[in-house]
């Protein structure tokens, strides 16, 4: 995979989505913080179908902290290892009012610090909320880079260093949400439907599926 190969891919890619974004429904960085932290084994659809109710009677940090963690649990039930998150949930909503005025922080090392924040959804806020190029590699994504060989890498952190590098700076800033859908929507876990992917020439896959 060359560069040439590589800015062709997002060239296509941008053609077809110029201003493709999150399938998370929010309003603020703080909405958006809370949808990607009950994100995790979970989908999008059943996210939003969460924090809609939720969203509609707390959407600050001190908001939900009034409801407290059973009062939290009512609304995410729903969603994989609600429990964990609604834990997680309350303790960042404390640090938030406590430390940051209620606010959520544009800054890495404070994010990651947050209970239930890795990472990943670092890189979502940091991307989607604020505007910075950086690529949150989620599964999706780990499985299209090393696929198409456009960012080959063992680790999440390896492939995520490596789009860093690889990725033509105009690209940057909307690469993750490119692959995220590509990954859900063309190149599937299970059966990638290489014969209608706008970016098959340029796929180095050894093993593309076409029926």
């Amino acid at each position: 995979m060359n560069q040439k190969k590589r800015y062709e891919i997002f060239a296509r890619l941008r053609a077809q989505n110029p201003t493709p974004t999150t399938e998370l429904h929010y309003r603020t960085p703080f909405e958006l913080l809370i949808a990607v932290m009950l994100s995790a084994q979970a989908t999008d659809k059943g996210v939003n179908k969460a924090t809609e109710k939720l969203f509609a009677v707390a959407n600050t940090p001190q908001a939900i902290l009034e409801l407290g963690e059973e009062g939290l649990k009512r609304y995410i039930k729903t969603i994989g290892l609600f429990n964990t998150k609604a834990k997680h949930i309350i303790e960042t909503c404390r640090i938030l009012v406590e430390k940051y005025g209620g606010e959520v922080p544009r800054d890495r090392q404070a994010l990651e610090s947050l209970p239930g924040v890795g990472r990943k959804t670092a890189n979502v806020i940091l991307n989607t909320a604020f505007g910075e190029p950086t690529i949150a590699v989620d599964t999706h994504i780990f499985r299209v880079a090393n696929r198409t060989g456009l960012a080959k890498g063992k680790t999440v952190l390896e492939v995520e260093k490596k789009l860093m590098k690889v990725v033509p700076e105009e690209f940057k800033q909307d690469a993750h949400h490119w692959l995220i859908l590509h990954g859900r929507y063309t190149c599937l876990a299970r059966k990638p439907r290489c014969g209608s992917c706008i970016i098959e020439d340029l796929c180095e896959y050894k093993h593309k599926v076409y029926d």
